[in-house]
C-alpha cells in the first residue's frame, strides 16, 4: 500500500511539473505567433533568411501562413493571425480604419514587372508606359495570365487594366486562380504573358525562354507593410510577442536583415521603415 502512495505521488509530481514546465512563457514550444503574409515574401525566401534572426534575439518562433494578400487579410479579420505583412497599402489602411489593427508601418518596397516570350509577341518591349504596354497584349489578343486571387499582385494588375480604360476577358486573358509560383508555370506553358512582383520572379527557377519585358513606370511601384492585429478587437491576440515582431521588423537591425537579403548578388527587397523616434 505504501508503495502504491509512493508510486502515485511520485507520478503526481511529475505530472505537475510537465505541466509547469509547458506553462512557462520563456518555452520555445509554446512562445510563437502567426503572420497572415503575402506569398511573395515566402517564395523569394526571405522569411527563410529573416525569420531565424528574429528566433534566435526574442525566442519567439514566427509561424507563417503565405497566401494571397486578399486571403492573409481575411485570415486576420477572423483572428486567426497576430501580425498582417502584405503588399497592397489601401486594403492595409481599410484593415487599421475598421479597428482590425493597430497601426500600419511601411516596411520594404520593391517593383512589379511584366515576363513573357523572349519573342515579346505584342512587342510590349520599350513601350511609352505600362498602360501602352497592357493596350498592346490586349489588342493583338496575346495570352496573358492573370493570378485572379485578390492577392497583392492580382490587385495591382486589376488596378493597371483599369488605368489603360480596359476590360480584359476572352480567350486570351487566363485567371489562373492560382499563387504567383503556379501563375507563371501557366504562363510558361501557355507563351503567355503575367504580371510578377520581381522578388518571386527572381527565385523562379523556370525561366528558360522567358524574360522581364516591361518594367521601371511608377505605377509598378511595390510597397510592403506590417501592422499588429488588434487585441481590442481579438483578446487572444498575442499583442506582446506581436508588438515585438512589427518593432524589430521595422527596426534598424530588421531592416538591415532585409537589406542583405540578396538572391545570386541581387537585392529583392529594399527596406523604407519610417525612422524609429521620429
Amino acid at each position: 500500500m505504501v508503495t502504491r502512495i509512493k508510486a502515485f505521488s511520485l507520478g503526481l509530481v511529475a505530472l505537475l511539473a510537465l505541466s509547469l514546465s509547458h506553462s512557462l512563457p520563456g518555452q520555445a514550444d509554446d512562445r510563437f505567433i502567426t503572420v497572415a503574409s503575402t506569398t511573395s515574401t515566402q517564395n523569394s525566401g526571405l522569411f527563410e533568411f529573416m525569420l531565424p534572426v528574429f528566433t534566435k534575439e526574442t525566442g519567439i518562433e514566427v509561424r507563417v501562413v503565405a497566401v494571397g494578400t486578399g486571403q492573409a487579410i481575411k485570415l486576420a479579420r477572423n483572428g486567426d493571425a497576430d501580425v498582417l505583412f502584405v503588399h497592397h497599402k489601401p486594403s492595409e489602411e481599410a484593415f487599421v480604419a475598421d479597428g482590425f489593427g493597430i497601426k500600419r508601418f511601411d516596411v520594404m518596397y520593391n517593383d512589379f514587372v511584366i515576363v513573357g516570350p523572349s519573342e515579346d509577341p505584342a512587342d510590349i518591349k520599350g513601350s511609352d508606359g505600362v498602360t501602352a504596354a497592357l493596350m498592346k497584349i490586349a489588342d493583338s489578343k496575346t495570352p496573358f495570365a492573370s493570378r485572379g486571387d485578390d492577392s497583392g499582385t492580382d490587385k495591382r494588375e486589376k488596378s493597371l487594366w483599369k488605368l489603360a480604360s480596359i476590360k480584359p476577358a476572352g480567350e486570351w486573358y487566363r485567371e489562373t486562380g492560382s499563387g504567383m509560383g503556379a501563375t507563371l508555370n501557366t504562363a510558361h506553358g501557355m507563351g503567355a504573358y503575367a504580371l510578377t512582383d520581381r522578388a518571386t520572379w527572381l527565385a523562379y527557377k523556370n525561366k528558360d525562354g522567358f524574360e522581364i519585358l516591361f518594367e521601371g513606370d511608377k505605377n509598378l511601384f511595390n510597397q510592403y507593410g506590417i501592422i499588429a492585429v488588434s487585441p481590442e478587437k481579438f483578446p487572444h491576440v498575442k499583442i506582446d510577442d506581436a508588438q515585438a515582431f512589427v518593432d524589430w521588423v521595422i527596426s534598424k537591425e530588421g531592416q538591415a536583415v532585409i537589406a542583405d537579403y540578396k538572391l545570386n548578388g541581387t537585392q529583392l527587397f529594399f527596406p523604407n521603415a519610417p525612422v524609429q523616434g521620429s
